[in-house]
């Protein structure tokens, strides 16, 4: 398969906002398709993933465009896994010279699409959702049926390989310890009693102030991995030793990890997540907290109830379960709340008793209730600021992720919230992910997820997402999420008050 295809079709895609075009023209293309790396490029991501392609290195390349296409898919392929194996003296000159012929061989749009793909403006992950259509409709396979591939194989190029092969294959993916599976999410509630009277008999546990992990034992072999799923299993050597010596012989568990102060108390969460890059891995000791058990000693557990696979998770897991209560009453499900907010957490997640376990779907069977609203954006601009704050980026520009593959959607502006060392540290890092600038803004890569405190949306016509965040302000940036995480537009919108309310109509700060 020619190259430019991958091309065509993903201007294609960017270039209509519905969704069931996008799905039929990635699904035409899919039929066709000889290497699962056309699913790769599709999404944005090269096979290799992160290849070591510098920014820089790859926007100063200023190279003669092809005339007409040559480049087939595994052409591509093949010279970026070939770049990415460069190493040793003179590696760097060496890579450019790699890159240089590549993109001698590619015509201009194809050379703009490598651009985009290498340093990561092409990287969509709301398009995964897209994909996954458009594979169960080039192959002709019930969505949920390739979904759950995916959450099992973890890999959409391998999902859609083995559907395009036959519903068997993809039915052949099974949980496999030492695989991460995507974690399953909550949606938000309005309220306790309202998610309490929706889910019926439920579970209500307190929300942790603190980082996601799947950890895997097979035998005296443990993998700590983050709801990314990156491993992290050298860095957390005491997750390690303390999940080796629970009662089992395999086991997957899900949980989270916090540092805790003297009396208990969560430390700020950017310590935690300090600890999975730390160089001194015993600087600062994490606590693990499980709430779900997704397989133990060789029996899966995914479809099982919740109830059920409490019930494993207490035989295994011990005194490191999350806090919280099975099936309480109004009265106690209102004190399991309280006591999670002054213990210093977030809040509870109110879950369903009868739900099986939806790898990487954020549905309605666990629901969050926060005492506030928050939503995790997408930072796509900045502006400078002034006063006190000249010299340093201060304002943020707001995106919310488009559920149908397209950039992040504006939704508002903030500065509030921003300490000092934030605003240093902020300055640095989009600074680096620049993409183009004036006198006035800053527009970078959106690559950094950021948790926004709000008091409400409105309907406004300043931006393209058609409501505006009231009250906007920082509480802190998200390095475990990935921009896919991203709260989509919709669950903005969710947001709006009622027909008549004076929330309606008030304008902006």
């Amino acid at each position: 398969m020619l190259f430019s295809e991958v091309v065509e079709t993903s201007a294609a895609v960017g270039a209509t906002r519905s969704r069931l075009a996008k799905v039929e023209a990635l699904a035409g293309l899919l039929r066709r398709m000889t290497t699962p790396a056309v699913v790769s490029f599709l999404v944005g991501v090269p096979s290799q993933g992160r290849i070591g392609a510098g920014w820089r290195t790859v926007l100063d390349l200023d190279v003669e465009p092809a005339p007409g296409p040559s480049l087939t898919v595994s052409d591509v392929d093949g010279a970026l896994g070939a770049f990415a194996a460069i190493s040793g003296k003179g590696a760097a000159g060496r890579r450019v010279a790699a890159l240089t012929d590549l993109f001698a061989r590619a015509t201009a749009a194809e050379q703009d699409f490598l651009k985009r793909l290498l340093t990561g403006e092409l990287r969509q992950g709301a398009l995964e959702g897209v994909m996954l259509d458009a594979v169960a409709r080039a192959a002709d396979v019930p969505g949920e049926v390739v979904r759950r591939a995916f959450m099992l194989s973890g890999s959409l190029p391998a999902t859609a390989t083995a559907a395009l092969t036959g519903e068997a294959a993809l039915a052949a993916f099974r949980l496999e310890v030492g695989r991460p599976v995507r974690p399953m999410l909550a949606s938000p509630a309005e309220s306790l009693p309202g998610a309490l009277a929706e889910l019926g008999a439920t579970a209500v546990e307190h929300k942790l102030d603190g980082a996601r992990i799947q950890v895997h034992r097979d035998g005296d072999g443990v993998r700590v991995f983050t709801r990314t799923l990156r491993e992290v299993t050298t860095t957390v050597p005491e997750l390690v030793d303390l999940v080796r010596g629970l009662p089992c012989t395999s086991v997957v568990l899900d949980g989270e990890t916090l540092a805790l102060t003297d009396d208990g108390k969560p430390r700020p969460f950017q310590e935690t997540m300090s600890r999975f890059g730390a160089q001194d891995v015993r600087e600062l000791l994490l606590s693990p907290f499980f709430f779900d058990c997704l397989h133990l000693d060789g029996e899966d557990l995914l479809d099982r109830p919740l109830r059920e696979r409490l019930d494993a998770l207490r035989r295994v897991a011990g005194d490191h379960l999350v806090p919280g209560a099975v099936e309480p009453g109004p009265e106690e499900a209102a004190r399991v709340l309280d006591e999670a907010l002054a213990a210093g957490h977030e809040g509870v997640v109110v879950k369903s008793l009868d739900s099986v376990y939806a790898a990487g779907r954020r549905g309605r069977a666990w629901q969050k209730v926060k005492p506030v609203h928050t939503l995790d954006l997408v930072v796509i601009g900045v502006e400078w600021g002034s006063g006190r704050r000249k010299g340093l980026l201060s304002n943020l520009h707001l995106g919310a992720r488009d559920p149908d593959g397209g950039p992040p959607v504006m939704v508002g502006k903030t500065f509030k919230g921003l300490t000092d060392e934030l605003l240093a540290w902020q300055t640095r890092e989009l600074l680096a992910r620049a993409t183009d600038r004036d006198d006035w803004v800053v527009r970078v890569r959106p690559e950094l997820v950021i948790e926004i405190e709000l008091d409400g949306v409105q309907v406004s016509p300043r931006y393209p997402g058609g409501v505006a965040l009231r009250f906007a302000r920082v509480v802190r940036y998200r390095p475990d999420k990935d921009p896919a995480e991203a709260d989509t537009v919709d669950a903005v919108r969710a947001l709006l008050p009622g027909p008549g309310s004076a929330e309606s109509t008030t304008e902006a700060p």
